[in-house]
């Protein structure tokens, strides 16, 4: 590798509800601001969550303490194409929220678009199994993995997700997983999908597996899951580093006031041959349906919560203008 790449890197994005009936009658366009969109397309790749089914078909997961189902239309393509979404990761609590028909409708729709997919699949190797992104001659390798729900588990009984039970330990299939495509690529970005809602800060799990996912040969760990952002954990600059939660992109959930859920962050991640070398976030307000630039007292919330978050990670931030740029006082060792 003898160059560097941009990743733009976004969390939970949720296309159903109310999301999909309005991507049903309105343009793509609509959603997402037209600076959210450049920033975007600035990057030479980007990789989300995303977190529901395409589909028009299945039935509900039969779970009855499972409180929510999340099914985006066929028009949802739509937006992730106009944002260039070049990989997503299907490993989540939502991916199986309308059964294997809708997860099978799911790969094929995106599969149509061009849209590389890992953390779910037909059978437990293709869930596991991660894709390599050609980026201005980079290779950049990309596994998903979630720690719940089990029961959305590929194996012997046919498609799912790419399980792990991290809260017990990272399993030997994973670390080699990621192993295998250090060897083989130039950059490997882990995205999993860990942890409970609605916490700000990464869980003793949560860091543990980061740790142990870095020491396996990742460059880059971009969790989910919260709902929220987290701060950011460097081992040197330049080198491996983990954002313990993206936050969210897009959605139509309800504000919570204490954690402002509404308030997010659009990711940056510059790598070269040394590991990342530059990590700028930019503010994000979340509508329903509808995601723009933080301004005014939105934008201050973001900075003020984003830096309390690095600081406990050892990371700084400085607000330099349109964006936030985070890097590490010092070197930092991820806490395992």
């Amino acid at each position: 590798m003898g160059t560097s790449v941009t990743l733009a890197l976004a969390g939970d994005t949720m296309l159903g509800r109310l999301v999909g009936d309005a991507l049903a009658r309105e343009p793509a366009g609509s959603f997402v601001a037209p600076e959210v969109v450049a920033a975007m397309h600035a990057a030479d790749a980007r990789v989300l969550n995303l977190e529901c089914c395409i589909s028009r078909r299945g039935r509900r997961w039969p779970d009855p303490d499972k409180p929510f189902f999340f099914r985006a239309p066929p028009e949802a393509v739509a937006l992730l194409r106009l944002l260039r979404i070049d990989a997503v990761t299907l490993a989540n609590n939502h991916a199986l929220d309308h059964g294997r028909t809708a997860l099978a409708d799911t790969l094929a729709y995106l599969d149509a678009a061009g849209i590389a997919h890992v953390g779910a699949g037909g059978d437990l190797a293709a869930a596991r199994r991660p894709v390599t992104l050609e980026v201005a001659g980079v290779r950049v390798a990309v596994l998903g993995v979630t720690d719940h729900p089990a029961g959305f588990a590929a194996g012997p009984h046919g498609g799912g997700v790419a399980y792990a039970d991290l809260r017990r330990e990272v399993p030997d299939w994973l670390l080699a997983a990621v192993g295998r495509a250090a060897g083989e690529a130039d950059v490997v970005l882990v995205t999993p999908h860990w942890g409970p809602n609605l916490v700000t800060s990464p869980t003793p799990h949560v860091r543990r597996s980061a740790a142990a996912l870095l020491s396996a040969g990742a460059t880059v760990v971009a969790g989910h899951s919260a709902h929220v952002f987290h701060g950011v954990g460097w081992r040197a600059r330049p080198g491996p580093a983990v954002l313990y939660d993206l936050g969210e992109l897009i959605d139509d959930y309800a504000v919570h006031p204490g954690v402002r859920n509404d308030l997010g962050l659009l990711w940056t991640v510059v790598v070269g041959p040394a590991g990342v070398e530059r990590l700028d976030a930019l503010p994000l307000r979340l509508r329903v349906a509808r995601t723009e630039v933080a301004t005014g007292d939105d934008r201050a919330w973001i900075v003020d919560r984003l830096r309390t978050a690095c600081a406990e990670l050892g990371t700084e931030v400085e607000d330099a203008g349109d964006r936030l740029r985070v890097g590490p006082e010092g070197t930092f060792v991820v806490p395992g």
